[in-house]
């Protein structure tokens, strides 16, 4: 892969993680006004699902053939699951802690759990080893959450 497209990916990741931040906050907003984490988290899932039934339309790609439905592994059906507690977890989350913290804390659990995922090749990940510059990077960002939650 060349610079270019390495850059290309991590900018569009720097807006995954922005748009997940503004999510946060939107789904806190949606509890306020809802007075329910669960029914807020409910109504994400559903304005989302409604997008995304939408672009799958306009698509034009055959919907669950009995042989795609196969090929998949029986715990890839649990990312569902992960989104729905993900969602929730957020909208309770976000507000007790603000932006900052929430988002740090975040993304220290994603890259602990991406070390393991890498190391591993689990999940469908290539298998990365673990190297002094990964150790250094994943410590680096555990400091982040403590100097960011420290009062």
């Amino acid at each position: 892969m060349n610079n270019l497209s390495i850059y290309s990916l991590v900018a569009c990741s720097l807006i995954v993680g922005a748009s997940l931040a503004s999510q946060a906050g939107l789904n806190a907003q949606l509890r306020e006004g809802l007075s329910s984490p669960i029914q807020a988290a409910f109504i994400s899932f559903f304005v989302g699902t409604i997008i995304l039934g939408i672009l799958c339309v306009y698509q034009g790609q055959p919907w669950f053939t009995k042989l795609s439905l196969s090929n998949v592994p029986w715990w890839a059906w649990f990312g569902g699951a992960l989104g729905a507690f993900n969602i929730a977890m957020s909208i309770f989350l976000a507000p007790k802690l603000g932006a900052v913290a929430f988002a740090v804390s975040i993304v220290c659990g994603q890259v602990i759990a991406s070390l393991v995922l890498d190391q591993n090749g689990w999940l469908g990940f290539p298998r990365i080893e673990l190297t002094v510059n990964r150790i250094m990077g994943a410590s680096l960002i555990i400091l982040g959450v403590l100097l960011v939650v420290k009062k």
